[in-house]
């Protein structure tokens, strides 16, 4: 009895094994006919993340009411693979935290917008579902690729991901250079003031000793002898104080001008010089009056200039001044005699170096240039990058103090996609001197190394850059996937950049627009015009310009073959001739 209970036991366990393993081999052949949707049905990237939802539509009679699964959309590609969160679905005689489906009626199970990192293998892949139904302790593993299921029966209910919002990396943020301030021509000028006597205008022999005097006269004599500088003119300029009648002062006025002129003009002969002399004068010189008065710490000195704001008319000026008594004794003595004067000012120019001077010694002799030399210098070779990044080496080395320089080369380390050197040479440049290119250029090294936080912090200081800064914040923004406020910062700019998030917006005429108004002959221009036909429908619009980018830059043969915006092309005829 014992032996036929046991035996009777065991039958009971097995046909309850098989009755669950045949429920299970049935939820495998009925989950031929779920239905899935993907949104969107071409995956994409954005932030670096694929995002997705699904959809799947279970019809009736088909999930076994004790039955649950555990169900994980996979990203498949070449070496590997990359699984979605999982979600559970249970049968309706089930309880547990997930999504019921009914025997009876069927359903459909949402799977909720979820995000993994992306990767560029990732731009060829397949999404299949992976689906481990389970019943008690039995468990049975099967796949979307196992079912054959999808629109080509290979199991992808989706094909490829779309890498365009990382284009940008072909336009890279800008880093700004400190500019040079070399000035061909540079003007120069020496002046001097002879001093009269109270109703005279004849010169005396102590004005002519005095330093000032001896140092004009010494100074065309060297300008003459330079060769680098020109006498441009001299000018006289002749004044009488305001005090007393104008009339006499109009001509003491004249007599200083013509004094001081035919003073200046002798020693011009002397030196064998040749100047233009400019000469002019004053009767009564109000504002120097004005001016003399504010810096002194005569009494009633406040009273003196309000009567000058007070009254235009100079005769109630000079009457009401008079009426201070006191004051106007101190005013007689110690400011109206500075105001006898004539100034004489010659002005000079001082000739640089011409840029084939400064080239050849930008790469003989950079010693014998200065900072502004060699930074000019640098620009003179922006077609000659090599030169270029010497120019900067040299100046950096010579001029280690000057934070352009140490700047400038950092710009040639982040174009030479060496961001590390650029960071260390831009945080030094920063300890010299806190410049708005500086903190621009270390915010642009922060986009390279994806700290947005650090690079929006360090734009913020960058005010007054110029173009380049908007433009950066545009590619921040973008990276960020923020493509409303990207567009915004790239406002009426016809960059490549701004063309692509113009895409990105699905603003594909507005994009177009952007890249035909772009002068610039690159693969990448041509290669946007060509997703640009693709979103569009039209064919003809992206040959022509795939092309037109495979030509000039054969590397786009190889992207495209992969870009999953040309995945409905990727078996045309044409599409296949032009990236081969």
């Amino acid at each position: 009895m014992k032996q036929s209970k046991i035996k009777f036991i065991g039958a009971l366990a097995l046909a309850a094994l098989m009755a669950s393993c045949g429920s299970l081999d049935k939820m495998k052949e009925a989950a031929k006919d779920i239905k899935y949707q993907v949104t969107p049905e071409v995956l994409e990237t954005h932030k670096g993340q694929v995002a997705m939802s699904l959809k799947a539509t279970v019809p009736a009679k088909v999930w076994d009411k004790k039955v649950s699964a555990e169900v994980t959309p996979v990203l498949v590609y070449e070496g590997g693979e990359t699984a979605y969160p999982s979600i559970t679905i249970f049968g309706e005689a089930l309880t547990g935290n997930g999504q019921k489906v009914s025997y009876t009626n069927g359903g459909q199970v949402s799977y909720p917008e979820q995000s993994v990192e992306f990767n560029d293998k990732m731009r060829v892949s397949d999404l299949i579902v992976k689906i481990k139904f389970m019943k008690g302790d039995d468990e049975l593993e099967v796949t979307t690729v196992d079912l054959a299921m999808g629109p080509n029966g290979d199991g992808a209910i989706a094909k490829g991901v779309i890498a365009t919002s990382l284009l940008l990396a072909e336009e890279k943020p800008v880093a700004v250079i400190g500019k040079d301030a070399f000035q061909r021509i540079i003007n120069e000028d020496q002046s001097a003031e002879l001093v009269y006597l109270i109703n005279k205008a004849d010169i005396r022999n102590g004005e002519l000793k005095k330093e000032d005097v001896k140092a004009i006269n010494d100074y065309i004599e060297a300008v003459k002898a330079a060769e680098n500088k020109n006498l441009k003119d001299v000018v006289v300029s002749a004044y009488a104080s305001p005090d007393g009648a104008l009339s006499l002062n109009e001509n003491l006025a004249k007599n200083r001008e013509k004094s001081a002129q035919s003073y200046i003009e002798k020693q011009l002969k002397k030196a064998k010089a040749e100047a233009n002399v400019v000469a002019k004068n004053t009767p009564e010189d109000w504002e120097g009056f004005k001016a003399a008065m504010e810096k002194s710490d005569i009494q009633d000195k406040d009273l003196i200039l309000r009567v000058l704001s007070m009254y235009t008319d100079n005769d109630v000026r000079e009457t009401e001044i008079k009426k201070l008594g006191t004051a106007f004794k101190v005013i007689a003595d110690e400011i109206l005699p500075s105001l006898r004067r004539a100034q004489i000012t010659v002005n000079a120019e001082l000739i640089g170096k011409s840029d084939e001077e400064i080239k050849n010694l930008a790469t003989s002799d950079p010693a014998q240039l200065n900072v502004e030399e060699l930074l000019y210098a640098a620009k003179l070779f922006s077609d000659d990058k090599a030169k270029e990044a010497k120019c900067y080496e040299a100046a950096a080395s010579q001029f280690p103090n000057d934070w352009r320089t140490i700047n400038n080369k950092g710009v040639v380390a982040y174009e030479n996609g060496d961001v590390a050197a650029a960071k260390a040479l831009f945080e030094k440049a920063e300890a010299l001197k806190a410049a708005p290119q500086v903190e621009n250029n270390l915010g642009v090294v922060a986009l390279a190394n994806k700290d947005y936080a650090a690079a929006k912090e360090y734009f913020g200081k960058a005010a007054g850059v110029g173009s380049e800064l908007d433009q950066n914040l545009g590619v921040c923004a973008l990276m960020e996937g923020d493509y409303e406020k990207a567009e915004t910062y790239f406002g009426a700019t016809i960059s490549c950049n701004a063309a692509l998030v113009k895409i990105l917006l699905d603003k594909q005429d507005a994009a177009l627009s952007n890249l035909n108004a772009n002068t610039l002959e690159t693969g990448f221009k041509y290669y946007l015009k060509a997703i640009c036909g693709a979103n569009k429908g039209e064919g003809d619009l992206m040959y022509e310009n795939l092309r037109k980018a495979c030509n000039l830059d054969s590397k786009w043969k190889a992207y495209a073959k992969k870009d999953a915006e040309f995945i409905k092309y990727f078996n045309d005829a044409t599409f296949k001739s032009i990236v081969d």
